[in-house]
């Protein structure tokens, strides 16, 4: 059993959620500072979580692609996400960014709106609130935010397989891989991967709901 694809599943994962991270946070501050558009802005943001992944995939491949404008220009500057890790890094960001948002929005919105209003009475800058505030506080729902995230980026398929393609050792996921396996008649091998992707995001899971109950206790006790 060739491990590359968790290496490659947990390397893409690992990356995209970090860059997931800020996108998102920075994201849902903005839109829960904005009075126009809000609902449309937020509808944008949110689409990929509704699309189809293969949908994203086409359009992500559309715009990158050395026959697109843009990907024209990437690729005379030499830089070519297509059939690369790093398209499977774009294809985890555009398909997880959606559940960092979102659930970062959430977060956001459980704070008492009294403790930022004294906050700016007390002359503090709108980034220092964010920043020394808003994050702190809604810390627990903002670490469920990166780990449902990074669970998300770990079973990517659709996107993936349409911008990464399915290159053993190099672009294959654990998804693609168990794809890849069935499609070969090789059930055992895909029972394998299945049982890794299961075990997982169990753990994946059960660390988020150990992260969040402690801190609401901690914060409860005091």
């Amino acid at each position: 059993m060739d491990f590359c694809p968790l290496w490659i599943s947990c390397k893409i994962a690992f990356v995209s959620t970090f860059i997931t991270f800020f996108l998102g946070i920075f994201a849902a501050w903005g839109v829960g500072k904005t009075k126009k558009a809000r609902s449309l802005i937020d509808a944008i943001l949110s689409l990929p979580l509704v699309l189809p992944p293969t949908v994203a995939g086409f359009i992500l491949l559309m715009i990158f692609s050395k026959n697109a404008g843009f990907g024209s220009f990437l690729s005379k500057i030499g830089i070519n996400p297509i059939f690369t890790w790093g398209g499977g890094v774009l294809a985890a960001i555009v398909i997880s960014f959606p559940v960092m948002y979102r659930t970062s929005r959430g977060a956001f919105s459980q704070i008492n709106p009294e403790i930022v209003a004294a906050a700016r009475t007390l002359g503090m800058s709108e980034f220092s609130i964010f920043t020394k505030i808003m994050i702190p506080v809604s810390l627990p729902g903002l670490a469920a935010a990166v780990i449902l995230s990074f669970a998300r980026a770990m079973g990517e398929f659709g996107a993936t397989i349409m911008i990464a393609g399915n290159l053993p050792g190099k672009t294959q996921t654990i998804s693609v891989a168990i794809y890849t396996a069935m499609q070969a008649g090789n059930k055992a091998l895909a029972f394998k991967w299945v049982a890794v992707i299961f075990t997982l995001s169990a753990v994946i899971l059960l660390l988020m709901n150990l992260f969040t109950e402690g801190s609401f206790e901690r914060r409860k006790a005091a």
